[in-house]
């Protein structure tokens, strides 16, 4: 294998520790002694990507084994792909610079739509051909995996296969499976077949789709034995014996998250429609508070960071969340480490707890109501007040907390004016409640930002059968709610609505956007997901030129239309959240799963058939 000379492009460059490599715990090994070249990209820069926990996870789970080498890749800045490009150096790994397209893998992890025509760039850049079909023999295997994944269609035709659920329980299973092919001397195809045979794997060229007239689909049927007619994802039921990094990789600049952060649990109790993270990752399951304890003591100590964060999607839903926070604080007392809780939900807020985790380093408070009005909330099973929220940014304010951010979300389903307009009236009183307390300093003024984002339909979820608003829609949504904020201490910001609409073309699309998608990149598009990087005029082009009209996967959805996502099988089922869309139009909520079991169908991935949150019962 060879590698490739870059220190003369990195003095040309403004951030050259995106790609030099060498940081403390990246793994060296020699390649010459290992069996298996494996690259993992994250398809955006190097700040964003080193900050992901789930490539940390999976570097270490590849690196245990001797026999493989598991190596970083990111997509690189504007400015280094054009010194690349001019100097004819193809994409290449962080630790050892050697060209990607000579890896035996590629594998991908997919966090954003907005970050497809990324991974398009990196094939080019690494001369890898964009569509599966074309790679001959040599060519590594291109693979994905991450939430996005659970639509794998827009991207069938350029990804030779995907993994469905947590790469930790078939990664191994992935390799092995490659060893034996490599020692039969089968062809490319050989390969895809056999894994095809492993649960939780797809090989998207071992299926054929037909359409209907009116453009949905038709059919999705396997065209080979080996393929099944529904994949299943794979989880981990014990989360105490999965693997889990004892060092992470302390980069030399400063990324997005700079710090430890320990996954407590996974899944979701909570059930909020419009949360397709809360659906994929069911069932519920935990670390042990020991286990944990464990983790931030080896990390601690083998990284040096002064920062650790606690990563699930509701923190404060952790069953043994007190005795955690008491071993974590006085381990991160003794020595100076600040910890941070995010997800902490409105109606189960502390503070005698928060000041007791700000005692190292204070910081400003998040909280996400997610909608202006109880009966929005209700809708989409948020399950909170507005008391919930009033009574905790009264504890904070008293507590001596000036800043309050506030999450919302604009464009839900059965959305009206009215309900816009509550997000600014419950934002004002949430200014309010700091001039109505004895204990905070009337001197200094309070700051409440909120955050609107534009909702997206996503698959696996109770809203993926909803209209998606269009962009015009959505920019009078956000005017309106401008007008009317009328408190100077209340600031707003919402997320551009073009890029909103097309993450939501998508996350529900087909593959029909294949040829979308790559048209797009041969425009110019990448790096969608950076403002300064977005044009959607060349967006609107490529879908012109490939004859589709992106209203068609924005619009509402047949009751009983097939999905192109319909094969994966994640448990939840399809029947439950039809039910819980129809409960979304009467503002009828659902209990969370600790209150009352909805029969979802998640406990159908656990060994015994029941979910691991009533086993913890």
């Amino acid at each position: 294998m060879s590698t490739v000379n870059i220190d003369r492009l990195l003095k040309r460059v403004q951030k050259p520790t995106r790609y030099s490599g060498g940081e403390l715990n990246s793994v060296i090994k020699d390649p010459a002694e290992v069996k298996i070249r494996y690259a993992f990209a994250f398809p955006d820069t190097y700040e964003v990507g080193m900050s992901h926990l789930g490539i940390k996870i999976l570097y270490h789970c590849l690196n245990l084994r001797p026999d493989t080498y598991c190596e970083r890749v990111y997509a690189p800045w504007i400015d280094m792909e054009e010194e690349m490009r001019k100097e004819g150096v193809p994409l290449f790994s962080i630790e050892t610079r050697t060209p990607v397209s000579e890896f035996d893998f590629l594998g991908v992890t997919l966090q954003y739509e907005m970050s497809y025509t990324n991974i398009l760039n990196m094939l080019d850049l690494a001369g890898i051909p964009l569509r599966a079909k074309d790679r001959g023999e040599d060519a590594p295997f291109v693979n994905a995996g991450g939430p996005c994944a659970y639509n794998p269609e827009p991207l069938a035709e350029i990804f030779d296969f995907f993994t469905m659920g947590e790469g930790e329980d078939v990664i191994d299973e992935l390799m092995d499976a490659y060893l034996e092919w490599k020692a039969e001397g089968g062809k490319r195809i050989d390969y895809l077949k056999k894994i095809a045979k492993i649960e939780g794997i797809y090989v998207p060229c071992l299926y054929d789709v037909e359409y209907n007239e009116d453009g949905t689909l038709r059919s999705m049927t396997p065209n080979c034995p080996e393929a099944k007619p529904r994949v299943k994802k794979r989880i981990i039921e014990n989360l105490d014996e999965v693997i889990f990094p004892e060092s992470f990789i302390v980069p030399f600049m400063d990324i997005v998250h700079d710090r430890v952060s320990l996954e407590v649990f996974r899944g979701c109790i909570r059930g909020c429609r419009f949360c397709q993270a809360g659906m994929i990752y069911r069932p519920v399951r935990e670390k042990s508070p020991e286990r944990l304890e464990d983790d931030a003591k080896r990390l601690l100590s083998s990284t040096g960071y002064e920062e650790m964060s606690l990563s699930s999607l509701s923190t404060s839903d952790y069953t043994h969340f007190e005795e955690l926070a008491d071993r974590l604080l006085e381990l991160t007392e003794k020595e100076k480490v600040g910890l941070s809780l995010p997800s902490l939900r409105v109606d189960n807020f502390s503070l005698g707890l928060m000041e007791r985790v700000q005692k190292v380093r204070k910081s400003g408070l998040t909280f996400a109501p997610e909608a202006g009005s109880q009966r929005l909330r209700d809708v989409i099973n948020k399950n909170v007040s507005e008391e919930d929220l009033i009574r905790s940014v009264s504890l904070a304010f008293d507590g001596g907390w000036i800043t309050v951010k506030l999450y919302f979300m604009i464009g839900l389903p059965y959305e009206t004016d009215e309900d816009i307009a509550g997000i600014a009236r419950l934002s004002e009183k949430v200014v309010e409640c700091y001039y109505a307390s004895s204990k905070t300093n009337k001197k200094r003024a309070p700051s409440v930002n909120i955050s609107v984002a534009s909702f997206v339909p996503k698959p696996f979820t109770p809203f993926q059968w909803a209209e998606q608003n269009n962009d015009e829609t959505l920019r009078r949504k956000q005017l309106l709610l401008k007008d009317e904020i009328h408190n100077r201490h209340v600031k707003y910001s919402y997320h551009q609505s073009d890029v909103s609409i097309l993450e939501g073309v998508f996350a529900r699309g087909d593959r029909k956007l294949n040829d979308v998608l790559i048209r797009a990149f041969e425009l110019g598009c990448k790096l969608d997901s950076w403002n300064e990087c977005f044009d959607m005029d060349k967006w609107h082009r490529a879908f012109d030129d490939c004859g589709i009209d992106m209203n068609f996967y924005t619009r509402e959805r047949g009751a009983d239309e097939l999905f192109p996502w319909d094969f994966v099988d994640i448990g939840v089922t399809k029947e439950f959240l039809a039910a819980e869309n129809e409960k979304a139009k009467r503002a009828e909520t659902t209990p969370h799963c600790r209150q009352k079991c909805s029969n979802c169908g998640a406990a159908s991935l656990c060994g015994d058939g029941r979910c691991s949150v009533y086993k913890k019962a």
